[in-house]
């Protein structure tokens, strides 16, 4: 069975570089020209991929991550024309597994699908039935994206859950910003290290004075670490 991308970028010229490409590697493609389209697309076509530019019509690529996201964990790569560490993180933030600035090479691009499609095959066939980390007054479900904090039910993105379940199931642990980045985000994500510090500072302002026994603390010039009395 073939695997389906959703391309959604208003470009023609760079929707039909890709497609050339995609469809050489054997993908079957489907395209949207704006964020409205894209929604539409995506609930109709059940893609394994969304390639996802950001600067559209209608819904920008953001709001466009937001709505896939409420009901599915399909892998999703920005496609940005912007450099800034605030674009990259954002999009991370909302759930994005990856992204690439324009102009791209399309040997990367096919690069980056392929191992981002290989991660998530990996994550599936490993995930047990549950994954659930329990504190005290804290519980990071991972299988339904639920965090709880003192009983109430908290939002999060998507990587902030999976930073925490990850530290959290590792206690005491002392983990390194590029170890985080390795496997919270995989290997082959090329982003800066400073993602962790902005994940970190949004977590303990949910988590802040919630428990006396565990705490999300910095060890300074190596990383982080979830804290227990153990």
């Amino acid at each position: 069975m073939q695997t389906k991308i959703l391309v959604v970028d208003d470009d023609s010229n760079i929707c039909e570089l890709l497609r050339l490409y995609l469809e050489k590697e054997g993908y079957q493609v489907f395209f949207a020209r704006d964020g409205e389209a894209a929604v539409a697309a995506f609930a109709a076509n059940s893609p394994d991929l969304v390639l996802l530019d950001i600067m559209l019509p209608a819904l920008d690529g953001w709001q466009v991550c937001r709505e896939i996201r409420k009901t599915s964990r399909v892998p999703i790569i920005m496609l940005t024309a912007k450099g800034e560490v605030f674009d990259k993180v954002l999009g991370l933030e909302l759930g994005a597994d990856d992204y690439v600035t324009k102009p791209f090479d399309t040997k990367e691009i096919i690069a980056r699908i392929k191992a981002v499609l290989r991660r998530a095959e990996s994550a599936k066939d490993a995930e047990p039935a549950v994954k659930e980390v329990l504190f005290d007054k804290l519980s990071v479900n991972l299988t339904n994206y639920e965090l709880r904090v003192d009983g109430k039910k908290v939002d999060a993105p998507p990587k902030e859950m999976e930073l925490l379940y990850y530290l959290a199931s590792n206690p005491n642990r002392v983990f390194t910003r590029n170890q985080l980045l390795d496997e919270v985000w995989g290997f082959d994500y090329y982003g800066d290290s400073r993602t962790i510090d902005v994940h970190v500072k949004r977590l303990r302002e949910k988590l802040e004075g919630v428990s006396a026994e565990w705490s999300l603390q910095t060890v300074w010039s190596v990383g982080y670490k979830f804290a227990t009395g153990e």
